[in-house]
């Protein structure tokens, strides 16, 4: 596989400087960051696309190809699917709800969704920060540590399944029909089923269906014209790098372009596609106060429990070199994965968008690895 990466430092003005009628000026390229980025090529990763804005201004990188076989690199601000990075923008589409006072974060959830038999201590706050309980419908680990399937998301059998619709009320009575994990509020446990079950509610609450909801209060304002809530289409829009699945068959290893996938297997928990831009312009919105109420953006920025989740993102001390950040990263069933950082402001921001190819690595094992110096690279505490 032929490998290229480019790095250009961009003179686009922030949302306040753009508010301001003024732009920063071009620095200088930022060789720390491209570094950075290759090592994820360098660790088997087919591409990436990557962008930064700090106080520095705002840079973009590349690294890898667009396809494999192929020299042309990834599109820079290219569409990919983000996976559980959804998450976030769901769970600030339920917080708004209860700003409006439409529902309260202690209510029980059963009360909205009376047809599904949910045990009635479940509350908005423990789908937000996973407590409820409720089995993840793509599988769960055993107490000894084996995972066991739920429906098809992982291998061989997600890619033969790759185009199947799910209806997001299947994927609830599908989770339902399993015991679960603990009783509501007793613990914590990352599941994808929380966040299908909030998609529901907000349909149910806000009175309209879930993408349009997304359309209405986050896409538009904000201006994201690049990011997606696909319902069960299959398709992502150009321009894309392309994703694969490298899966075992039997004996022999395959490799597959899955760069179409319906993602409404994780409708609410992973189906969203978007752009580093976009991305970024979500998460700066966010967090600096511009889509909810302070109170509540405090909230969803307070650590729970052992997971340290808030309501949709995980809250990371990196110590005093690094300072605090928040987060919400994310990877589609194959192909596709997604960065989403920044600083509780979220005056640093980071943002990226993976592929996978047809390297024989294991990512569990060298994506923290090659994480952890992207991180690193890009916050530092204190620095300009």
């Amino acid at each position: 596989m032929s490998v290229t990466a480019t790095a250009t430092a961009q003179d686009e003005p922030t949302p306040s400087q753009a508010a301001a009628g003024t732009e920063h000026p071009e620095h200088p390229e930022r060789p720390e960051l491209q570094e950075a980025v290759q090592a994820f090529v360098d660790a088997g990763f087919a591409g990436v696309q990557a962008r930064v804005h700090d106080a520095r201004g705002a840079w973009v990188g590349t690294a890898g190809v667009r396809e494999l076989g192929g020299d042309e690199q990834p599109p820079a601000d290219g569409r990919f699917w983000v996976g559980s990075t959804t998450k976030t923008f769901v769970a600030t589409l339920v917080l708004q709800l209860v700003a409006e006072g439409a529902i309260g974060l202690d209510s029980p959830v059963a009360d909205h969704l009376p047809g599904f038999g949910l045990d009635g201590r479940i509350t908005v706050r423990m789908l937000l920060q996973h407590t409820s309980g409720l089995y993840n419908y793509t599988g769960e680990l055993d107490p000894d540590g084996t995972f066991v399937p739920g429906l098809p998301g992982l291998g061989k059998p997600w890619v033969e399944n790759r185009f199947h619709s799910y209806r997001p009320e299947e994927l609830v009575r599908f989770a339902l029909a399993r015991p679960a994990r603990f009783e509501p509020g007793a613990d914590q446990s990352y599941s994808n089923t929380n966040y299908t079950v909030a998609v529901l509610l907000i349909e149910a609450v806000g009175g309209l269906p879930y993408a349009e909801q997304m359309r209405r209060r986050i896409l538009e304002p904000l201006g994201l014209r690049d990011t997606v809530v696909p319902g069960d289409s299959p398709e992502l829009p150009e321009p894309h790098a392309h994703g694969y699945c490298r899966f075992q068959d039997g004996a022999e290893w395959k490799v597959v372009d899955v760069t179409r996938q319906n993602l409404s297997l994780l409708v609410g928990a992973g189906d969203m596609s978007s752009t580093t831009r976009d991305l970024h312009t979500f998460f700066s919105a966010l967090l600096g106060g511009r889509l909810l109420p302070a109170p509540l953006l405090e909230q969803m920025r307070e650590p729970h429990g052992m997971l340290g989740y808030g309501f949709g993102l995980f809250v990371q001390d990196l110590g005093p070199e690094h300072g605090t950040i928040v987060h919400h990263n994310g990877g589609a069933p194959g192909g596709f994965g997604a960065l989403m950082i920044a600083t509780p402001d979220g005056s640093t921001t980071l943002t990226a968008g993976l592929t996978m190819g047809d390297a024989a690595m294991d990512p569990a094992q060298e994506f923290p690895k090659a994480l952890d110096r992207l991180i690193k690279a890009v916050f530092r505490a204190g620095q300009a």
